[in-house]
């Protein structure tokens, strides 16, 4: 019990999101002009346990033969902001234009598949041998919840 408990808590933790600024001073030497500036979140998604297939009554193969996987991540905050100049055709309306994306918290399951068998259960009336049916097969359609939301805003110059 000692050693499965050193193990839990040796365990790192795992970020929804990685932190990333995008580098645009090179273009702003380059060509004179300022550029925008643009920071971000990679998501790291986080792969939960899948479902376990069930085997019900009076069939040969357990229901979904291909189980769903959910994974779940963090859209990290997003900011995009740049200067607009003249946004009026006078210097005193310039600003800066910003678009924000809030932290978001998504949730995804993978496609699945059910199949079913060609062959029924052994049948009495037919000397116990099983009867042969139509296979049936079957997709569970993926799933993604979660509500992103984006705010755009403009500010006057500081």
């Amino acid at each position: 019990m000692t050693c499965m408990a050193a193990a839990g808590a040796a365990t790192p933790a795992v970020a929804d999101s990685v932190p990333v600024g995008v580098p645009l001073d090179a273009v702003k030497t380059t060509l004179g002009v300022d550029t925008p500036r643009v920071a971000t979140g990679i998501p790291v998604p986080v792969v939960g346990a899948p479902e376990t297939p069930v085997q019900h009554m009076g069939d040969m193969l357990p229901t979904p033969v291909l189980p769903t996987v959910p994974l779940s991540t963090e859209l990290g905050r997003t900011l995009v902001s740049t200067p607009v100049p003249n946004v009026l055709g006078d210097p005193a309306t310039d600003g800066e234009g910003s678009l924000t994306a809030p932290d978001t918290d998504m949730r995804a399951h993978t496609p699945g598949a059910v199949v079913g068998s060609p062959l029924t259960m052994p049948n009495a009336a037919n000397y116990g041998l099983p009867d042969v049916t139509l296979p049936k097969l079957g997709v569970v359609a993926p799933e993604l919840v979660g509500a992103p939301t984006a705010l755009l805003g403009l500010t006057p110059a500081r």
